[in-house]
């Protein structure tokens, strides 16, 4: 079980601000599963129009944070490092519950499978415990970036 600090995402996934939405790996075992947590600020850059008023982080954002949790699942794998992991699928998606300021959102990725260059995880996004999104994501391990 390893823990990891933004530092030491940036080594791992290629995404940077203001679009790396992940803060801390709690828990990662490489290969087979990752739980990561994002904070959510009341000062993050989308919520000034989603919504005036009553802000809301967009759900694609949630799902794109659990994404980022599940590449640094599959490209911690000393064999993906310095690659990219991108969206080849998104199965059964649920959204269930809001994501405001304040919120911790917890996200979780099993990795079901991993054969060559895919793979598919089960993923969900929890707020105290509370199911806020879940779906199976389906990814492609590429070329790392030039």
């Amino acid at each position: 079980m390893t823990k990891l600090d933004r530092s030491a995402i940036e080594e791992i996934i290629p995404h940077r601000e203001p679009f790396l939405l992940l803060d801390e790996v709690v828990e990662l075992v490489p290969g087979e599963r990752v739980h990561a947590r994002r904070y959510v600020h009341e000062d993050e850059w989308y919520f000034a129009g989603h919504f005036p008023g009553q802000p809301i982080m967009p759900g694609v954002l949630t799902v794109e944070a659990l994404a980022q949790a599940g590449a640094v699942g599959v490209l911690s794998l000393e064999e993906n490092r310095g690659r990219l992991a991108l969206f080849a699928g998104i199965d059964g998606l649920r959204f269930k519950r809001i994501v405001r300021p304040g919120d911790t959102l917890d996200l979780y990725c099993d990795l079901e499978q991993v054969r060559g260059p895919i793979g598919r995880g089960k993923a969900r996004a929890e707020v105290d415990g509370e199911l806020a999104v879940r779906g199976t994501l389906t990814f492609a391990v590429g070329e790392a970036p030039e």
